[in-house]
């Protein structure tokens, strides 16, 4: 008897909280949010599950669909915003997305750049000035032998470009933070 009068309390306490202090659980700008999704090929999961860091202007930049508002906003109703742009722009049919907000001073605040695909390994590289597309597939540990540097993919604030990096003109070519790369699989003809 105790313990159901221990459980009601409980979710009484947690319900009463979060009606009184809405904003202690909305997303800060400075801070930082895991990411993760379900319900999309395994390959697919690697290109997005990572920790974003929320820009001072409050917002993140996810892969495919760019910048989107995270400060102000609670971790479902993020994970309901990246559904549904994933969803709107046709990238995904059926994503089930997992936001986990760190609010701690040590959690992720430096600029990163992403890289997914077919490379060693995928996920956030730690952003420097002047780094260039060359640079930043080689710190995710070059292309796997599937990985094409014939088509490498550039997300920058919603706009997508390809670049054949196998040649030296386009090695140079310098990053921002929150930039995406995308390393395609390798056609028939190995580019």
């Amino acid at each position: 008897m105790n313990i159901l009068r221990l459980k009601i309390f409980t979710t009484f306490a947690v319900v009463f909280l979060s009606l009184i202090s809405p904003s202690l659980s909305q997303i800060e700008a400075g801070t930082s949010v895991q990411i993760a999704i379900m319900g999309v090929p395994g390959d697919e999961k690697g290109k997005i599950d990572a920790m974003y860091p929320v820009s001072e202007s409050g917002t993140i930049n996810l892969p495919f669909i760019g910048t989107m508002r995270a400060a102000g906003l609670r971790p479902e109703a993020l994970a309901a915003s990246i559904q549904n742009a994933y969803k709107s722009a046709e990238i995904y049919t059926d994503p089930t997305i997992q936001v986990v907000w760190t609010t701690e001073a040590g959690g992720v605040r430096s600029q990163v750049v992403h890289v997914g695909g077919f490379v060693r390994k995928t996920g956030p590289i730690a952003f420097q000035r002047n780094l260039t597309i060359w640079q930043a597939v080689q710190a995710a540990g070059g292309p796997s032998e599937f990985g094409s540097l014939r088509r490498v993919k550039l997300y920058r604030s919603g706009r997508t470009q390809t670049f054949d990096i196998e040649n030296a003109q386009f090695k140079q070519i310098p990053l921002q933070p929150d930039d995406t790369l995308e390393i395609p699989e390798k056609n028939i003809w190995g580019g």
